[in-house]
């Protein structure tokens, strides 16, 4: 198996779910006693929080890409970013070193167009469902995307910050998720993208009003593969 760095950490929360993901598939594939061998940095997530000004951005890409590097140096031969918000900066976290970073909305873009789905809703902080770094990797799919309406983006931002990421999922958090993709399935989504890993917390992916892609899982399932060499 091939060895695998993780930019962690942002928030602990999520790069926990990144670890029991990625060992779990590693596991199921390689053997009962197999574990995933990884490389993780855990980054202080206080500091790389609700960032909006360019100097902010130009900092956090200068915190991951110093990660990303010293990853490569300690061995890693690719690398994710643990952090759907996050991939704003993954281009210069890309030029900073000689391995491949893996992509998550790439990834998730990937399997939306291979199930044939056409229309749908991307769901997670303000960056994410706001900017165009991660929509625009699925609309390169010809993937319609819903437009974001700030409603819903002010009720998941502040869920996602103030609750979810403190290790909290109150019975409110849930039932305000649940009326937002109720609502998105009657604007006409097929499906919701979900583009926040502490989603996870209150939303079942199995049981819910419209089809869910995690793109945690997702993510998790590229890197599960790349370790195992299944990508060659």
């Amino acid at each position: 198996m091939r060895k695998l760095g993780l930019i962690g950490g942002m928030s602990w929360l999520s790069t926990r779910t990144y670890y029991e993901h990625i060992n779990r598939i590693v596991q199921a594939k390689a053997g009962p006693r197999a574990s995933a061998p990884l490389l993780i940095e855990s980054l202080d997530f206080s500091d790389l929080q609700r960032l909006s000004s360019p100097e902010e951005w130009n900092r956090a890409a200068e915190v991951l890409a110093d990660s990303a590097r010293r990853l490569e140096g300690a061995g890693a031969g690719a690398i994710i970013i643990g952090a759907n918000s996050m991939h704003k900066v993954y281009d210069q976290v890309a030029a900073a070193v000689s391995v491949p970073v893996i992509h998550i909305a790439e990834c998730v873009a990937e399997r939306i167009a291979s199930d044939g789905c056409k229309k749908v809703a991307l769901i997670g902080s303000r960056n994410v469902m706001v900017e165009s770094f991660y929509r625009q990797k699925l609309i390169a799919r010809d993937i319609e995307l819903l437009p974001p309406e700030m409603g819903f983006v002010e009720v998941l931002d502040r869920i996602i910050y103030d609750e979810l990421m403190l290790g909290k999922a109150s019975r409110q958090a849930e039932r305000e998720l649940k009326t937002v993709l109720t609502n998105l399935e009657q604007d006409g989504a097929e499906a919701v993208v979900l583009g926040c890993t502490e989603l996870e917390m209150i939303v079942s992916v199995k049981a819910n009003v419209l089809p869910v892609y995690d793109c945690t899982r997702i993510h998790a399932e590229a890197a599960s593969a790349w370790i195992l060499g299944e990508d060659t």
